[in-house]
């Protein structure tokens, strides 16, 4: 169980072994959990009906196979109050589930306040605990408290709801020095395959601890008495099913995913990728340099620091439409509390050798000059770098590949650092221009906002010509909600959308998008099946012909540089390298190396 409402919650690894029937115990009063969210309110009731009360929404620590939940669920609460120092001393306990654990320490005369998002536990702990009880409503993240507050912070299974970025932060603000942060959840071992995901990395948690200046000073593994939990969960909710369904309102629809999902995560525990541990960190020093995720009133910070950097503004169109709608994710640093470091990943839906995935795209990467100089492990641009692709890529993770385009300089660092590795690089071509006859067997339209249906369904089709063709490659889907983003929703570029089709049957061959500068016309994407690319090369040619261009000009991944070299033309080196993730674990560079499909419009500057 978990404190907070998780719909995947299962966390075991091997039956629980119950000599004969579980007794149940009947009750017809009205549930006092039936408020409570679910799942939580199916557990907290099935436990009433198991064994006459429930007084924890947290996991058992089992001694044998014959202990009540309820008795294994105080062994576990006893083993956290035992690593605490004798009262009096201030408590945070983050997640105060049912406020028994709170109750507990108050007896015991802790100073303690719990806090929770969950409205309705607080309401459940004011009604059924003393009236004295201090508790909030309130997550981890939207606490607010006057530094070194606490003496201890206390998670007992809220930890896999929060952001580890904040947990750190907020325990290095609410602690002082030697103050103890104190988890015990079911964590992630490890991640091997694509698909998994769910639950905190543990090794990767106690690497951001140290990045924080925290000490480890205990790793209990509790994983194998953890574990039968799960097992007596799934027996009492199959036993006590009709009285759930009537008493919580429940469909049966739910109880059944609930199961499955339970299941799964069993075999997870089965199969040594999940575990359950009590860690206790100790605050040891104040770190130089302070990692956050980049909150939306930090956004001028960013402007700042990105006009210092890049020596021109991101004006804050250019941020919505790029990081906005939840589609991006920031990290910065910060050193006496100026924004000193950023950087940015942006999600991208891809077809990974064929299959849907989501991969992020970096980009904004910036370091304050008067910082540069510390490029070791210890500086600003690996604690960024290395905490970003640990959070987000890699298997288990919100994306399981990255991609970018960095300088030359900063590919070199990332490289001597082993943060990435170089899975391709990117060529340029160049094409004089051609008459401006037309080519009788194809017409142009233009794509404009206003065109939505006719549009979509003509982007639609070629996107699915060419995912066809490129089933062993990595592509960014270019389907028409692409299109629409990409390029007419640009708060800054102007790019021409030309639809290629039949003359006579009206049939869509492919999609240019064109780009003018005083370069040249850019081909900056193409969207269409790899045998029309000669086409629209030459449709491209003539159109730069006709708005007075002096070449065109393109660039692609090297990989895919022979469809393009059948137009004949220049070609030479963009010096633009390709980097993919070689820190945290997920597909590995050899696996990615010359697959990417990549063009100019893969760039969100171009």
């Amino acid at each position: 169980m978990t404190k907070t409402a998780n719909h995947n919650l299962a966390q075991d690894s091997r039956r629980y072994r119950q000599t004969g029937h579980i007794a149940s115990i009947a009750t017809s009063s009205p549930s006092p959990f039936k408020d409570l969210t679910f799942p939580l309110n199916v557990y907290a009731h099935a436990l009433l009906l198991q064994e006459g009360k429930a007084t924890y929404l947290h996991y058992g620590l089992f001694q044998n196979n014959k202990t009540s939940l309820q008795a294994a669920q105080q062994f576990s609460t006893d083993l956290l109050i035992a690593r605490l120092p004798p009262p009096p001393c201030r408590i945070l306990e983050v997640g105060a589930g049912l406020g028994t654990t709170l109750s507990l320490l108050k007896q015991s005369g802790y100073d303690v306040h719990g806090i929770t998002p969950d409205a309705q536990q607080v309401a459940y702990i004011q009604k059924n605990l003393d009236s004295e009880t201090s508790v909030s409503c309130h997550s981890l993240q939207d606490f607010k408290a006057q530094p070194e507050s606490f003496d201890i912070v206390l998670l007992q299974e809220p930890t896999q709801s929060i952001e580890p970025l904040v947990i750190f932060n907020k325990a290095l603000d609410l602690l002082p020095l030697s103050g103890d942060l104190v988890i015990i959840d079911a964590f992630a071992l490890k991640y091997d395959e694509a698909g998994m995901e769910g639950l905190h990395l543990l090794n990767d948690l106690v690497v951001l601890a140290e990045r924080f200046g925290f000490e480890l000073v205990e790793h209990v593994d509790l994983s194998t008495q953890a574990a039968p939990t799960l097992d007596y969960l799934l027996q009492i909710t199959a036993t006590h099913r009709q009285n759930l369904i009537k008493d919580l309102a429940l469909t049966d629809e739910q109880l059944t995913r609930l199961d499955e999902s339970n299941r799964n995560y069993h075999k997870k525990y089965a199969s040594g990728h999940y575990g359950y541990a009590l860690l206790h960190f100790r605050k040891q020093t104040v770190p130089k340099w302070r990692l956050q995720i980049l909150e939306k009133n930090q956004v001028p910070e960013m402007f700042g620091l990105f006009r210092k950097t890049f020596h021109h503004d991101m004006t804050s169109a250019t941020w919505q439409w790029k990081y906005g709608s939840n589609s991006g994710h920031e990290v910065g640093i910060w050193r006496n509390n100026q924004l000193i470091a950023h950087y940015g990943g942006v999600s991208r839906k891809i077809l990974f050798f064929g299959q849907p995935q989501t991969a992020v795209q970096i980009g904004d990467v910036m370091v304050d000059t008067s910082e540069r100089g510390t490029l070791t492990r210890k500086g600003p641009f690996f604690l960024m770098a290395a905490t970003f692709l640990e959070r987000y890529i890699g298997y288990g993770k919100p994306y399981l590949i990255g991609f970018g385009f960095p300088n030359e300089r900063a590919m070199k660092v990332a490289e001597r650092l082993g943060l990435y590795a170089k899975v391709g690089h990117m060529l340029e071509f160049s094409w004089s221009t051609r008459s401006r006859f037309p080519l009788w067997g194809t017409r142009l339209h233009l794509i404009g906002r206003e065109q939505t249906d006719f549009a979509a369904t003509a982007a639609d089709q070629c996107w699915q010509h060419m995912a066809a063709d490129l089933q062993t490659a990595i592509i960014g889907v270019r389907d028409w909600q692409y299109l629409q983003h990409r390029y007419l929703d640009h708060p800054n570029q102007q790019y021409q959308i030309i639809l290629v089709r039949n003359r006579f049957n009206q049939r869509a061959r492919g999609i240019l998008v064109l780009r003018y500068d005083p370069e040249g016309c850019e081909i900056v994407d193409l969207i269409s099946p790899l045998a029309e690319i000669l086409l629209l090369i030459t449709h491209a040619r003539r159109l730069a012909d006709i708005h007075g261009a002096t070449r065109v000009f393109c660039r692609i991944t090297e990989n895919f540089a022979r469809y393009f070299a059948v137009a004949g033309g220049t070609q030479q080196t963009a010096n633009i390298h390709i980097p993919a993730n070689a820190w945290s674990n997920g597909p590995s560079p050899e696996i990615l190396k010359d697959h990417w499909w990549l063009m100019s419009g893969d760039k969100d500057f171009r």
